[in-house]
C-alpha cells in the first residue's frame, strides 16, 4: 500500500507539472489564440476579433494566479476551449482517439510481443542461427526513420502492387457499422501504417529483451533451477523470463510516448485520421487550444501507462514493494 501511494503522489506531481507547462507555453509566445486564429486573414473587423477574445476566454484584467486556476479548473472538467473549426477541443479530440489508440495500442503490443519472444529465445540458445540472424536484423530495421519504412511499404504495397490502401481510415462513401466487412475495410486501411510502427519498434525489444535474458540467466537461481532437473521450458518461462522482462514493463510504457510521437508522422503519411494527424493540422492552423489539449492527451497517456507498468510489477515481483 505505501508503494502505491508513493508512485501515486509521483504521478499527481509530475501530472501537476505538465499542466503547469502546457498552461505557460502559450502565455510565454506572442500573440494568443484569436491571433494565432486570425493569422492567416487580412483587414479583420476588430469587432471580430474582441469576439474570438470572448469565445477563447481572453481577458487581458484577469490576473495570472486566477487564470492558472481557472484553467486547472477547466482540465478537471474536460473543458479545453475550442478549435480553429469552432467545435470543442475534448470533442476533436474524442472523434479522433479511437483511431489512434486502435492503431498505436495493437501494434505496440504487437511489437512487444514479437520482441520479448525473440529476444527469450535468442538469449537462451546464444550462437544459434536464430541469435545470429534475426536480432541483429531486426535492429538495423528499427535504426531506419520512420517515414523511410512508410514511404517504403506504401510504395511497394500500395502504389506498385496495389493490394492495400494508401490513405483515410476506410472507403470513402462507406457506412460506419459494426458488420465483418466495414471491419474489414478498416484493417486494409490500418495494416501499413501499422505495419511501419511494428517493424521500426520490434527490433528495440528484441535487444532489450535479450540482454535481459542474458544477464538473468547468469543468476544463481537460474542455475539452482537446471540443477533440479526442471525442464528447459519452464526454466526458460518461470525462472528467467519473468525477472528479465520486468526492466522492460516500464519501457513499455515510455516507449508508447516515442510511438505516439511516431504516429504523427505515420499519420500524415498515410492521411490517417488520428490524434497525430490532428496534432499536424493543428499545428499548421496555428490552432492553440487543439494543441494544448493533444499535448496534455499525450503526457497524460504516458504517466497512467507508466504507473499501471509500476503496479504489474509490484504484482509480479514483491520485491519491488519494499522500495
Amino acid at each position: 500500500m505505501r508503494y502505491l501511494a508513493k508512485r501515486g503522489g509521483l504521478f499527481l506531481l509530475t501530472l501537476w507539472a505538465a499542466l503547469t507547462v502546457n498552461f505557460a507555453i502559450p502565455r510565454v509566445m506572442p500573440g494568443n489564440e484569436a491571433d494565432a486564429v486570425l493569422s492567416t486573414f487580412r483587414g479583420i473587423n476588430p469587432a471580430a476579433v474582441h469576439a474570438l477574445d470572448i469565445e477563447f476566454g481572453i481577458n487581458n484584467h484577469v490576473t495570472l494566479i486566477s487564470s492558472y486556476l481557472q484553467y486547472l479548473g477547466n482540465c478537471l472538467t474536460g473543458n479545453f476551449g475550442i478549435t480553429a473549426q469552432g467545435i470543442s477541443v475534448r470533442s476533436a479530440i474524442g472523434s479522433a482517439m479511437p483511431w489512434t489508440l486502435g492503431l498505436v495500442g495493437v501494434t505496440t503490443i504487437i511489437a512487444f510481443a514479437i520482441g520479448t519472444v525473440v529476444g527469450i529465445f535468442s538469449a537462451w540458445r546464444r550462437g544459434g542461427k536464430l541469435d545470429a540472424l534475426l536480432p541483429p536484423l531486426l535492429f538495423i530495421v528499427s535504426t531506419l526513420p520512420i517515414f523511410v519504412v512508410g514511404l517504403l511499404l506504401l510504395y511497394v504495397f500500395g502504389v506498385k502492387l496495389g493490394w492495400l490502401p494508401i490513405s483515410g481510415n476506410y472507403d470513402i462513401g462507406a457506412t460506419p457499422a459494426l458488420t465483418p466487412s466495414f471491419a474489414w475495410d478498416v484493417f486494409k486501411h490500418a495494416l501499413l501504417p501499422g505495419l511501419t510502427l511494428v517493424i521500426v519498434t520490434a527490433g528495440l525489444w528484441v535487444y532489450s529483451m535479450r540482454n535481459n535474458m542474458v544477464t538473468t540467466i547468469a543468476e544463481d537461481y537460474v542455475k539452482m533451477g537446471r540443477a533440479k532437473g526442471l525442464s528447459s521450458a519452464r526454466v526458460m518461462y518461470d525462472y528467467a523470463a519473468r525477472n528479465a522482462i520486468l526492466p522492460n514493463l516500464t519501457g513499455f510504457a515510455m516507449q508508447l510516448g516515442y510511438v505516439l510521437g511516431g504516429a504523427i508522422l505515420v499519420e500524415y503519411l498515410f492521411s490517417y485520421p488520428g490524434l497525430g494527424y490532428q496534432f499536424y493540422t493543428a499545428t499548421t492552423d496555428h490552432d492553440l487550444p487543439l494543441m494544448q489539449g493533444l499535448f496534455l492527451f499525450y503526457t497524460v497517456a504516458v504517466l497512467v501507462c507508466v504507473l499501471l507498468a509500476d503496479i504489474i510489477t509490484a504484482i509480479i515481483d514483491p520485491r519491488t514493494r519494499e522500495a
